[in-house]
């Protein structure tokens, strides 16, 4: 066997038949971008299964043969091909074997600039353009295929979202296949765990706005996300056929924060700010049980919609309702999340250029803290007496704190 050392190949090994490694993927195309390559994946060549278990390594893919690497853990494919066999993006038949080469494994992935290699040598091995499409900013599908999955709707809409600082766009050709694509009804299949998936990743990128603009353009959002879709109407197509759709509140988060739960509580005040009855707890909740959002999304978008008002008020508000406030964000017990519910607020507050006023909520929490349960203990007091005397206390200290400013 002829081992591609230093790509991932065990020195010494040795076989009747030739194998060869490659990395593939993201990391060739992040490579050529000048961006740190965080995850690399490989494809092997003329190998079989049996091939890679007698050199060590471990067996992780189910529906195609996918192993780890018995040194450093990471995945080395099979050249593989695929075929449509039924809706949506399970409906596959995957075919791996040591005669299917590089360039037929490279055709079925989804773009041009996904769809390159890198041999031991460093030489690119690019069938498909993805180079100059690089170069010229352009999410372009390698092939037809594209149409047969449609999670790759949700992936291009992410990559549009993360690479749009560097000027890519979807191109007009590859646009018109993802309508076609919704038109007939692939999307429908998308599962929602792969859905809040994608989300999750394009809500991590500088310019995550750009995921709905695509699927909007495409006609995708109002299936995935129909709480979007009021806020594409009336907004003409940009040169690229992308949506003009506007998240100022999302966009103000990206700037505060990197945390997933923060930025999609900013959706959600999007949604409320976009439409004309307000967005209720009752669509939050389909929202979130459609995508199988996690609880913690769940619950600091569901304050953010109902307190974030309230907190813009704050200068205006008692020491008593201000208590109300802190108790009803359960701020005593977790003040990680009442940082977080504060972010939105300002994100809330700054995409209008308003002032947040969450700083007199810090200073009610700091002045109520100081006011410890422990103490009226110590003063005979019990049961009910105590919870009753420290709302009191608590209220006092407040007063008291903001009385001082």
């Amino acid at each position: 066997m002829v081992i591609t050392r230093g790509f991932g190949g065990i020195p010494g090994a040795t076989e009747s038949s030739a194998m060869e490694i490659y990395l593939v993927g993201g990391a060739v195309r992040d490579k050529l971008l000048g961006l740190p390559v965080t995850e690399r994946d490989w494809v092997v060549v003329g190998a079989t299964p049996d091939t890679l278990l007698e050199l060590g390594y471990k067996p992780v893919g189910k529906d195609f043969p996918v192993f780890l690497h018995p040194k450093t853990k990471e995945e080395y494919a099979l050249a593989r091909t695929e075929r449509k066999t039924g809706p949506g993006y399970t409906g596959f038949e995957t075919s791996a074997g040591p005669d299917i080469t590089l360039e037929e494994d490279l055709l079925r992935r989804d773009l041009t600039i996904n769809a390159m290699a890198e041999t031991p040598a460093g030489e690119l091995v690019d069938p498909y353009g993805g180079r100059d499409d690089l170069d010229n900013g352009l999410l372009r599908h390698v092939s037809p295929a594209f149409a047969e999955d449609p999670v790759r709707i949700l992936r291009i809409a992410r990559f549009a979202a993360r690479f749009a600082n560097l000027g890519f766009h979807v191109a007009h050709t590859t646009s018109t296949l993802m309508r076609t694509m919704v038109d007939n009804g692939e999307v429908e299949h998308l599962v929602p765990e792969r859905v809040w998936a994608e989300l999750v990743k394009a809500l991590a990128t500088e310019t995550p706005a750009q995921f709905f603009r695509v699927l909007a353009a495409c006609g995708a959002l109002h299936t995935l996300f129909p709480e979007f879709a009021p806020l594409a109407q009336n907004n003409t197509a940009d040169e690229h056929g992308q949506v003009a759709i506007k998240l100022p509140v999302l966009e103000q988060a990206v700037i505060l924060s990197s945390d997933t739960a923060v930025r999609f509580a900013a959706l959600v005040c999007e949604l409320d700010r976009g439409t004309s009855n307000d967005f209720s707890r009752d669509a939050l909740e389909t929202l979130c049980a459609r995508h199988r959002v996690p609880n913690a999304c769940c619950e600091l978008a569901d304050m953010a919609l109902q307190q974030r008002k309230q907190v813009q008020l704050a200068d205006t508000l008692t020491a008593a309702q201000l208590l109300d406030i802190l108790d009803s964000l359960d701020a005593f017990r977790r003040p990680e999340r009442f940082s977080q519910f504060l972010l939105v607020c300002e994100a809330d507050a700054m995409a209008v250029q308003g002032d947040c006023k969450g700083e007199f909520l810090q200073q009610a929490l700091a002045a109520a803290r100081s006011v410890r349960a422990s103490d009226l203990a110590q003063q005979g007091l019990s049961g009910k007496e105590i919870g009753a005397a420290l709302q009191q206390k608590r209220i006092a200290a407040i007063d008291e704190s903001l009385s001082q400013c």
